[in-house]
């Protein structure tokens, strides 16, 4: 064997234990299960699986619109394609009838299917990797109880080679290590639920964490912002940095919004508010304010996105002053201070300072109401001014409320009004 034979096949031998080794990481299995479920009455479990279906907001992912409960169908959209919420109804040819709670566990802790497939990520096994195995049994047990429903999964439609499903193997060696949430014994038993439910069944990493390329949430910069791919929203930071993010909030204040869907600060618009809707609403009053106690224990970090740095010219800063004496300030008031918690304030509001202006843009451009909550059934709307207005004038009206009564977040263009309406349109 020639010396160059010899180093090729050192090279080979090298790249296949490589390979293997990254695939070995990709599949393995986390061994570990926790307590089963404390053995209670069926009526119990169920019961306490479907508060945590709630919690987790199944509905989401799983119910296409218009269609039966939890029967799958969904799209949903990702910058590789899009994935379909599968059917998780108990009918055993297109359901979870035929799986046992073993399987159920593996899929929420492992990330893997009855067969053993990996599962696309899309699905938050990510962080529900965390959830205990007692609360992964009561899950199961409230889904066993819902109406069976017979509706074919529809396959995935990703762009290749996302569409190859054994690639999955080298992501999940970078990005995932599977894991239940272990108890922080030097906090409180109020903090410890609170971060079980954010990092955990309330996966908020999923929006409020920037993600790289692959897809991934980046663990270096834990829940300092993000935008949601393919929706063009900007999910905010939930640390506590006093321009972009918490800072100005109390636990109350972040349990408020959760339950109601407004606050003193903001209300829920986009994405969060169907969160709300369909979620948060439901939460206990306790575990609400869990929630705040832990996003409130979150440090001052920044936000993960650059703010703009786009500069405002005195006279856009005049002639938006004027749009918003015209068409913002008897709702908002003439300070942005807001009125109550039907018209929120603009100052200090964390969709008005955040780094990407775009959820400020949508408002103006399409309106929106609050969610509609058991707390707050008939809340105050905002009407639409993208047929009032045109690029320009939203952009100055935008940059005045950034950079006005406290705010310091940069100018607004009319490129990103118009990139903005574009969206609008498509979504």
């Amino acid at each position: 064997m020639t010396l160059l034979k010899r180093i090729l096949s050192v090279v080979l031998l090298a790249l296949v234990i490589a390979v293997g080794g990254l695939y070995w990481l990709g599949t393995r299995d986390d061994a570990s299960t926790g307590p089963a479920a404390v053995a209670a009455d069926a009526s119990t479990l169920v019961e306490r699986g479907r508060y945590l279906a709630l919690a987790g907001n199944c509905m989401a992912c799983h119910t296409s619109r218009g269609g039966k409960a939890l029967a799958g169908g969904t799209p949903i959209p990702t910058p590789f394609g899009t994935v379909y919420g599968p059917n998780i109804t108990p009918d055993d040819k297109t359901g979870i009838g035929t799986w046992s709670a073993d399987d159920f566990w593996q899929a929420l802790h492992n990330g893997k299917s009855k067969d053993g497939s990996l599962l696309y990520p899309a699905f938050p096994y990510t962080e529900y990797t965390r959830v205990t195995r007692a609360d992964a049994d009561a899950l199961y047990a409230y889904l066993r109880s819902v109406a069976p429903v017979s509706q074919p999964n529809r396959p995935p439609e990703l762009d290749f080679p996302y569409d190859q499903r054994p690639l999955l193997a080298a992501w999940r060696a970078l990005y995932f290590k599977p894991g239940v949430q272990e108890a922080d014994a030097s906090q409180s038993v109020q903090w410890n639920r609170g971060r079980y439910l954010v990092e955990g069944l309330g996966h908020c990493a999923a929006c409020h964490t920037p993600r790289n390329r692959l897809g991934a949430t980046r663990s270096s910069e834990p829940l300092t912002g993000g935008v949601i791919p393919v929706l063009d929203w900007y999910a905010p930071p939930l640390t506590n940095d006093m321009q972009t993010g918490m800072g100005r909030w109390t636990a109350a204040d972040i349990a408020a919004l959760l339950k109601t869907g407004i606050s003193a600060h903001s209300s829920a618009s986009g994405p969060m508010a169907e969160v709300v809707l369909g979620s948060t609403q439901h939460l206990t009053d306790d575990d609400a304010l869990a929630i705040g106690v832990y996003i409130k224990s979150l440090p001052a970090t920044p936000a993960s996105l650059p703010r703009q740095s786009v500069a405002v010219a005195p006279a856009a800063m005049e002639l938006g002053s004027k749009i918003y004496s015209q068409q913002c300030a008897q709702c908002h008031q003439p300070k942005g201070e807001g009125s109550g918690t039907a018209w929120p304030a603009l100052a200090g509001n964390p969709t008005v300072t955040a780094p990407s202006p775009v959820n400020a843009i949508r408002m103006v451009l399409d309106g929106g109401y609050a969610p509609a909550t058991a707390a707050n059934p008939r809340p105050h709307g905002m009407p639409p001014f993208g047929q009032i207005l045109n690029d320009s004038d939203i952009a100055m009206l935008v940059s005045y409320i950034r950079n006005s009564w406290g705010n310091e977040a940069g100018g607004v263009t009319a490129l990103e009004v118009k990139r903005a309406r574009a969206a609008s349109t498509l979504n």
